[in-house]
C-alpha cells in the first residue's frame, strides 16, 4: 500500500470517527470469507457500517482527531480488526450476539466499544452493551414517566365528574348542595 493510499484510508476513517459517536472494534481473525460476507450483510440490514483496516491506520486516524479521547481504544488494536459504526449504540452488539449465537461461534470478538465518549474493553462487556438504551428509548421513558401522574389525575377527575353526572340524573343532590330539611 502506497503512502497516498494509506493517507486516503486514514482520511476515510477520520470521517467515520467524526460522523459517529459509537463504534465497535472487533476481532474477525478466524472468520471465513463467507462468514465475513454474512456479517457485512447483517450490518448493512441494520444500518451499521463495517470497515476493515490496518490497526496502525486506525490508530493514526484516532490520534489525529483526539489522542486523549480515544486513548482507551489503542490497546485493542491488534490482530485482524473490523470496525462497526452505528448511530444506535446497541445495534452492533445485537448483531455480534446474534451472529455468534447462530452457530455457537466465539468470533467476531468484541475488543472495544466507544459509546458516546465511554470506552468498554473486552468481550465480557458484549452482553451489557446489548442492553444499552438508545437516546430515543430514554426520551420515551422519561415522557411516559412524566405523563403518568397527569393521566392518573385526569382519569380521577373524569371518573369523579361521571359519578356526579350519574348522581344528578338519578335525582341525587349535586355535591356541595345543601340537603332540604325533612318534613315532620
Amino acid at each position: 500500500m502506497t503512502k497516498e493510499q494509506k493517507n486516503e484510508v486514514i482520511e476515510v476513517l477520520k470521517g467515520k470517527f467524526s460522523q459517529y459517536n459509537n463504534f465497535y472494534v472487533t476481532d474477525t481473525e478466524s472468520l471465513t470469507v463467507e462468514q465475513v460476507s454474512k456479517l457485512r450483510r447483517a450490518c448493512f440490514d441494520k444500518n451499521v457500517e463495517m470497515k476493515v483496516a490496518k490497526n496502525t491506520l486506525i490508530r493514526k486516524a484516532l490520534e489525529s482527531l483526539d489522542s486523549q479521547k480515544y486513548a482507551g481504544v489503542y490497546d485493542s488494536l491488534h490482530n485482524v480488526t473490523a470496525l462497526m459504526f452505528s448511530e444506535n449504540a446497541k445495534e452492533p452488539a445485537l448483531i455480534l450476539t446474534s451472529f455468534r449465537g447462530e452457530k455457537n461461534l466465539q468470533k467476531p470478538e468484541l475488543k472495544a466499544a466507544f459509546i458516546n465518549g465511554d470506552v468498554y474493553t473486552g468481550d465480557e462487556n458484549l452482553k451489557a452493551l446489548t442492553k444499552i438504551k438508545s437516546k430515543e428509548e430514554l426520551i420515551g421513558e422519561v415522557i411516559g414517566l412524566l405523563q403518568s401522574p397527569a393521566k392518573r389525575v385526569l382519569a380521577a377527575l373524569l371518573h369523579h365528574h361521571e359519578k356526579q353526572a350519574a348522581g344528578v340524573e338519578a335525582g341525587a343532590p349535586e355535591a356541595g348542595a345543601a340537603e332540604a330539611p325533612a318534613a315532620e
